[in-house]
């Protein structure tokens, strides 16, 4: 196999990746209980997945441009979306759009002494 033979193999293995990845994310939106569930199910596999296709395109096309741009993509999708997710999660639970039965540990809700 050439060098652009594995070029394509690992294209369609990064690609097919960050597609179940993302399908697993919309299905956790969907098929989940809860705001913070969905959250979780929304954010995890997104990165994954945006990682992989950043791989792809960096493997595709590996010049220095590309492979800068695609660190700058996802150090900055890494930084951004664990931090919206907590705003997110913050605003759910201060107007209390959450299960509070199935939360394992509650640290926020002021305990009563």
């Amino acid at each position: 196999m050439t060098g652009d033979g594995v070029r394509d193999v690992i294209t369609a293995v990064l690609v097919l990746l960050s597609a179940f990845l993302c399908f697993a994310a919309g299905v956790g939106l969907i098929r989940f209980a809860d705001v913070l569930s969905r959250l979780h199910a929304a954010t995890k596999p997104q990165i994954l997945g945006l990682m992989a296709i950043v791989l792809d395109v960096a493997i595709s096309n590996p010049s220095v441009a590309t492979i800068t741009l695609a660190l700058a993509i996802v150090f900055f999708q890494s930084l951004t979306a664990p931090i919206a997710a907590h705003m997110v999660g913050r605003a759910a639970f201060r107007t209390g759009h959450l299960r509070h039965d199935i939360l394992v540990v509650d640290e926020l809700t002021p305990t009563k002494e």
